[in-house]
């Protein structure tokens, strides 16, 4: 079993209550717009990382992550992106990144819009984690939690940071 910390669009700000709700896991995941590269420093000193970068990101974080991150855990397969849309609504290059890699988990961020849906027609788990920096226009910043053993997530948790 892996417990899983998820973030997104920081925008160059940590709030250092994300160390304390990520205590208990092993792994932190960044959905993009990390902003400051030493973020993912601190991120990095603290639990493994995995990461894409995003549309406000420069050629430092750039060259540290990568547009698209597919990789397998505990049995489930995991693609990651920063702009990518939802059911119903992707991009047309997540649409085909989906439909060749059929994953069974889906991340994104951009939108900061918390989301966690199911693609019923692909059989796979959407989750936007919304903001957790206090650049944009979401009221609340929020991060996720859950857990991940045997292909399945579960133990989901939202968590709010508390307003922009």
């Amino acid at each position: 079993m892996k417990r899983i910390g998820l973030l997104s669009d920081t925008h160059s700000y940590l709030d250092p209550k994300v160390f304390e709700y990520f205590e208990d896991c092993d792994e932190i995941w960044h959905g993009g717009d990390v902003g400051d590269a030493s973020l993912l420093d601190e991120l990095e000193a603290f639990r493994p990382l995995r990461g894409v970068y995003g549309n406000i990101d420069d050629q430092t974080v750039r060259g540290r992550l990568p547009l698209n991150l597919s990789f397998e855990i505990e049995g489930l397969s995991v693609l990651m992106t920063h702009i990518g849309g939802y059911p119903g609504r992707y991009t047309p290059r997540v649409r085909k990144l989906l439909d060749e890699q059929q994953p069974g988990l889906y991340i994104c961020g951009h939108s900061h819009i918390l989301k966690v849906m199911m693609d019923k027609k692909r059989q796979c788990l959407h989750i936007n984690p919304g903001a957790c920096g206090k650049h944009g226009f979401h009221r609340v910043r929020t991060v996720v939690r859950f857990s991940i053993e045997e292909g399945r997530v579960f133990d989901l948790e939202v968590v709010e940071l508390g307003s922009r």
